[in-house]
């Protein structure tokens, strides 16, 4: 483990210098495989490149993992100087491989004063900070809370509202500086337990999504999906203020919290004006129909109204399929899908029948019918965040007489962090899936 301690400023300097030299010398290694290198990509990396790679997108990332080893030994040995001096717990060192967190935990580091600073400067910041907080343990809970949830509302709004974007500062810098500000504020005056300090950590979110669909912010399917990430997020983030507070009163810690909570809507804009173009995710499910192929497609390419769902993840709000109809035949009909919220249109590019009906996606309507207090609401993640761009039904004859029917949609999703919110995603075209297929097969087989 590496030994000493670390001042602010140098750590400051010496990260800031790191993060520029490592950024352009992937930029000219990725140069010489005939890339462009975007460091937005070590933050929001792109999966299908990932699934999809070539020869020379092998080395390319080879030669970047190589490169970067020494970096991330060098930026942990720092970091682990830097908490040593500020008299914070060693472990905060794993937050370093945490996206956007690494972020708000690095400008944290270079403004918390070095704990020998604390005896001389101190009291003077404890007095400052002291005569507003309460000392009560209840009293400073509250207080933490409220605070906390008033930033995490406005922050939000500027998002999501004024910014348009969903991503990392929504998702994990909000609820990291959420848990780490209202842990903070809970032990100012004296040391609080860690099991405690996390709890109120977890709280803040919540009373912050309870005030988000309270003044109609948001609807309770967003913040219920979003609940379990920010939940573990504000943990951590309660880690870090639990580490603050433990360094007593004088920690002249308001320069810290003023740093994350300035900096927190400058990422939130910088990541709004970079943020790189969403993937394409194909989300493909099967089923086998006891018909020849000729009877299913007359199924697939228009069926009658389902029943009702019967699923509860449908009676809550999310669209699901009710009928489809054609115009036309062959190339260049339309078919248009009606779900619970509006129609898909859906031009028809490949009528290969009785093989193949593939179309393309040129109007859609909204994913859900957000669940509010106050009746109908549409907050921004409605509006093309979630787009599904063409689709496809494969019909392939099965031993026996039989069809095996493959449903496929390409769609793309603009809300980060993207592995979470593809979990949610894929499931519910899976469902809508299900609920169509299953629906061509009972018609086939009793047709």
């Amino acid at each position: 483990m590496p030994r000493g301690t670390l001042p602010r400023s140098q750590y400051a300097v010496i990260g800031a210098v790191l993060g520029i030299v490592k950024i352009n010398l992937d930029r000219a290694i990725a140069g010489l495989y005939g890339r462009y290198w975007d460091p937005v990509e070590y933050w929001l990396p792109s999966g299908a490149a990932l699934r999809d790679l070539g020869r020379s997108d092998v080395a390319l990332y080879g030669t970047l993992t190589a490169v970067a080893v020494p970096f991330v030994w060098v930026g942990v040995a720092l970091t682990l100087r830097r908490l040593r001096d500020a008299r914070l717990p060693a472990w905060l060192v794993f937050l370093f491989f945490v996206p956007f967190v690494n972020l708000l935990l690095f400008l944290v580091l270079c403004a918390v004063p070095p704990s020998a600073e604390d005896a001389s400067t101190g009291s003077r910041s404890a007095g400052r900070l002291g005569r507003i907080l309460p000392r009560g343990t209840w009293a400073s809970a509250a207080t933490g809370l409220a605070l906390t949830a008033v930033l995490a509302v406005a922050l939000t709004l500027l998002g999501t509202v004024v910014l348009e974007t969903y991503g990392w500062g929504l998702f994990v810098g909000i609820p990291f500086l959420s848990g780490l500000l209202s842990a903070a504020v809970y032990g100012y005056h004296e040391p609080r337990s860690l099991q405690s300090s996390v709890g109120v950590a977890m709280t803040s979110v919540v009373l912050a999504s309870v005030l988000l669909v309270g003044l109609a912010i948001e609807g309770v399917i967003c913040i219920a999906m979003a609940a379990p990430l920010a939940a573990g997020i504000a943990a951590l983030g309660g880690l870090v203020g639990y580490g603050l507070q433990r360094r007593g009163p004088r920690v002249g810690a308001s320069g810290a919290y003023s740093v994350a909570i300035l900096a927190l809507p400058m990422l939130l804009g910088a990541e709004a004006a970079t943020g790189p173009a969403p993937e394409l995710i194909a989300v493909r499910t099967s089923v086998v129909i006891a018909a020849p192929p000729q009877v299913v497609w007359q199924h697939v390419v228009s069926f009658s109204a389902l029943p009702p769902p019967d699923e509860l993840v449908f009676r809550t709000g999310i669209a699901y399929p009710q009928t489809a109809v054609i115009e036309g035949r062959g190339v260049g009909a339309i078919r248009r899908c009606r779900f619970s919220t509006g129609d898909f249109v859906e031009p028809i590019t490949t009528w290969d029948e009785p093989r193949l009906l593939a179309f393309s996606v040129t109007s859609q309507p909204a994913p859900m019918r957000e669940l509010s207090l106050w009746g109908g609401i549409h907050p921004p993640h409605l509006d093309g965040f979630l787009r599904s761009r063409r689709g496809e039904f494969r019909l392939r004859p099965v031993p026996g007489g039989g069809t095996l029917l493959i449903g496929t949609t390409w769609y793309e999703n603009r809300m980060w962090p993207a592995p979470y919110w593809q979990l949610w995603s894929d499931d519910l075209i899976h469902r809508i899936h299900r609920r169509v297929l299953e629906h061509v097969e009972q018609e086939s087989e009793a047709g």
